[in-house]
């Protein structure tokens, strides 16, 4: 009965204002769902799919769908996902859906977006978590959190630490094969990887009034270590090993601070600035035959952002805002590799990379009535590139950037959006280096710093139609022409041919997708929710090499997810599972094709509220054993050329996970 009236109340606050584009969730909504912070509310939400964002550089790109009291966190390294896992739901006075525009809120280029709004008068509350999960292959991994949060008079602070360690479920063992292109013996053999590491952090930040408005300084502080293992026994034609040994470090640091002030009723100022570091050891050996290949890379990125925007409400209905941002990234990298002890030169083995981007901007939002919402903005970036070491160059970028989104609801319970939009993607500076992956004949790849960012025109529609309270249906189809599309294709170099990034012209993009959120309640069975998600892609693109149509490397041609949850509230218990669908990646070289097919990954889960503040969740992850199967393509020089290809393709299967978890809260 309980979930039935959080149901209704839920259904009552997205009626009314739905056709404003805005659907709120009061915490009534929350109730009886068992949810213990905003991160757990957010996934509860029918009709939408948490975005985390990405870790591109700038702040404006890189946004997630999720704002917090209407402003996004100064932060990127520490991810959104964690900010939420913070907040305790009892913090959370509602959350706002906010679909394809509202004056006064900016979507950050996204048409569906959360805005999570916190209760005013925090109270001092802890968390401890303590887990460990148990490997089938007999492995024991440990893991810890304590955060908090409260306040000191006007002021409210917060803080979170973590310490685990974690394994690599696509690492397994099982039977592999290679088998040679003039039909000789072939290779057999019998894999064993496994590939797990630790990780620490802490971050923190406080909040404080100042000169009539809020200043927040956050900052993060991180460790990571990663290895990976490799043992293939060849059993036939003639017994022998090989080995990949691989081991990476990364140190990340970060501090922001964002002010927001309002100037009257109509008028705000947003500022933020933000400061990260990411510096990089890597190492891995490779030996077989009594040969050994050596390849190391050691890289330091750094970021510096400075942003300001003032926003102004010219009525409830119209609202604009204009700013600016500006960037300056730095790279260095030095890769050393070798056969035998001998050093092999690789293109853009040592560079450094300079940039400094800037971007200025406007944006606007308006209701004309109430069932129709317009969002708009207009964008103009230009970044200047310089590399130093072994590529030398200076080069300027420059694109305008537009946007225009319409969302029409003809009743309470419909939604048709429409956006148009001149994308640009932003550089990896990963692309820029040299890379290795000596386990497969991919080997070694350069790096290219002389790269240019994708661009494309998007066209996308998406009708949303909710029903039954909670329920929700969504299909969005979208259209992309595309141009320098980043992607592989061959360099040559003093000691050979290598793979690396490179533009390879113009392409298309078409997506396809369903997203559905399903609640049994009106078939008895209380508290019972079903959400699942899939998608179509089809890409188009020509292949440097052969000059062919093909997909875009890596490109998944079908996801799809899925996940049921059953709260039983009068019991404090709930129960379900997540499945992470199967799909299939594929990698075109100038020398080889490289696919790899992944089952589906099946996490079972229940949770019991022993007592308010203490509870016990288990779960078996990978309980299916899913298997990852790659399967290699190797040509006897450049595809252009022909000639049959040798065969590699090997079978894994990961190990099935024990998990289990205790999380104990004090305080508010």
């Amino acid at each position: 009965m309980l979930l039935l009236l959080g149901l209704a109340q839920a259904a009552a606050a997205a009626t009314a204002p739905a056709q404003t584009g805005v659907t709120s969730y009061p915490a009534a909504y929350f109730a009886s769902l068992q949810t213990a912070n905003a991160s757990e509310m957010l996934g509860r939400i029918p009709g939408y799919s948490f975005d985390p964002g990405d870790s591109s550089r700038g702040f404006e790109g890189s946004a997630g769908n999720v704002l917090i009291n209407g402003h996004r966190p100064a932060s990127k390294t520490d991810s959104l996902d964690e900010i939420l896992k913070r907040m305790p739901a009892g913090l959370v006075e509602r959350i706002d859906i906010i679909r394809g525009g509202a004056p006064g809120i900016d979507m950050q280029g996204k048409t569906v977006l959360a805005n999570v709004i916190r209760s005013q008068g925090a109270k001092t509350r802890l968390l401890v978590a303590v887990a460990q999960t148990h490997s089938g292959d007999g492995r024991t991994l440990g893991a810890a959190r304590f955060e908090g949060s409260g306040s000191l008079g006007d002021k409210t602070w917060e803080f979170g630490t973590f310490w685990g360690r974690g394994l690599n479920a696509g690492a397994g063992r099982g039977p592999a094969m290679v088998i040679p292109a003039g039909g000789g013996p072939r290779t057999l053999s019998f894999v064993k990887s496994e590939g797990d590491g630790q990780a620490l952090f802490g971050s923190g930040s406080v909040e404080s009034p100042l000169v009539g408005g809020t200043l927040k300084v956050n900052g993060r502080i991180s460790w990571d270590k990663y290895k990976y293992d490799e043992d293939n026994t060849i059993t036939a034609p003639l017994r022998g090993i090989k080995t990949d040994d691989e081991v990476q470090v990364q140190k990340d640091r970060e501090i922001g601070a964002s002010y927001n002030r309002a100037f009257g009723a109509k008028t705000s100022l947003d500022v933020v600035t933000l400061r990260q570091t990411h510096d990089i050891d890597y190492a891995a050996i490779f030996a077989a035959g009594g040969a050994t290949q050596d390849f190391r890379n050691n890289r330091a990125t750094s970021e510096t952002i400075g942003r300001a925007v003032v926003k102004y409400r010219f009525t409830d209905r119209l609202s604009g805002e204009v700013g600016a941002e500006t960037a300056y990234n730095k790279l260095d990298s030095r890769s050393r590799f070798s056969i035998d002890a001998t050093a092999v030169r690789l293109p853009a083995a040592n560079v450094g990379v300079e940039e400094r981007r800037s971007e200025l901007f406007v944006k606007g939002a308006w209701r004309p009535t109430d069932p129709w919402t317009f969002d708009a903005g207009l964008r103009y970036e230009t970044s200047t590139i310089t590399s130093r070491g072994d590529v030398v160059l200076v080069k300027t970028l420059r694109f305008l950037k537009p946007r225009l989104a319409a969302t029409w609801a003809p009743t309470a319970a419909t939604q048709v959006r429409l956006r148009v939009e001149r994308e640009v993607g932003q550089l990896n500076f990963n692309d820029f280096v040299a890379s290795a992956d000596l386990t497969n004949a991919s080997g070694v790849t350069a790096g290219n710093p002389d790269l240019n960012p994708q661009q494309a025109w998007v066209a996308e529609a998406a009708v949303e139609q909710r029903f039954w309270g909670s329920g929700s249906i969504t299909l969005t189809a979208r259209h992309a022409r595309l141009s320098d599309v980043v992607d592989r294709g061959p360099v040559f170099g003093a000691t050979g041919v290598f793979d690396r990034p490179t533009n390879i012209g113009s392409g298309t993009k078409d997506d396809l997708g369903v997203t559905v959120t399903v609640p049994f309640e009106r078939f008895g069975l209380k508290g019972l929710v079903v959400k699942g998600d899939v998608t179509r892609h089809w890409t188009d693109v020509t292949d440097p090499t052969t000059g062919r149509k093909r997909e875009i490397s890596g490109q998944k041609p079908v996801d799809w997810n899925a996940s049921f949850i059953y709260d039983l509230p009068a019991r404090n218990f709930s129960w379900g599972a997540d499945v992470y669908g199967s799909f299939r990646q594929t990698y075109y070289r100038f020398n080889l094709v490289d696919t790899t097919k992944y089952d589906s990954y099946v996490r079972p889960f229940a949770e019991w509220r022993a007592t308010p503040d203490i509870t016990l969740r288990f779960e078996l992850p990978n309980v299916t054993g899913r298997e990852v199967r790659r399967t290699t393509y190797i040509y006897p020089g450049p595809r252009s050329l022909g000639g049959a290809p040798d065969v590699e393709d090997r079978n894994l299967a990961g190990p099935r996970l024990y998990y289990f978890r205790i999380r104990k809260t004090l305080g508010g």
